[in-house]
């Protein structure tokens, strides 16, 4: 029998309007804001909560890819990437019927590495199935798009 030990993620949000301050709990308490662009309401004073999400897609990709290139031996050095979601706002605007997911995500990744070829399609593979965030994506229904 398997023992599995969850790790809690937490975070503690208040707000006004559309507006909103969250901190993320643990010994090392966060802090950031999330506000929207004015064509949905907002001021434009911080990040949008998708602004976020998509950093945490790219964010996660280099964590997991750091852990994965650990276990398989590889040498990494400076990542970029690019993300992309396109979104259609009449479902989240306006209550159209539909999906207000993003349409599609588009991930554009580079990473110096001592890999060659075959070593670097299974460290992607591999980091692409670890990835939490990617997960999320790739099971949401979207059309998911990932380039290294």
């Amino acid at each position: 029998m398997s023992t599995t030990t969850l790790v809690p993620f937490v975070v503690e949000s208040t707000g006004h309007g559309v507006a909103q301050q969250i901190t993320v709990g643990g010994d090392n308490a966060h802090v950031f804001h999330a506000d929207t662009y004015p064509a949905f309401g907002g001021s434009d004073a911080a990040p949008s909560p998708l602004a976020y999400t998509l950093g945490a897609l790219t964010s996660c990709n280099q964590i997991t890819a750091t852990l994965v290139a650990k276990d398989l031996g590889l040498t990494l050095g400076a990542f970029t990437f690019h993300a992309q979601g396109d979104l259609d706002p009449s479902v989240f605007v306006g209550g159209a019927e539909g999906d207000a997911n993003f349409r599609a995500v588009s991930v554009v990744a580079t990473v110096e590495t001592d890999a060659d070829e075959a070593a670097f399609d299974r460290f992607v593979s591999e980091l692409e199935r670890r990835c939490p965030v990617t997960q999320l994506f790739q099971r949401s229904g979207l059309d998911f798009r990932s380039s290294w």
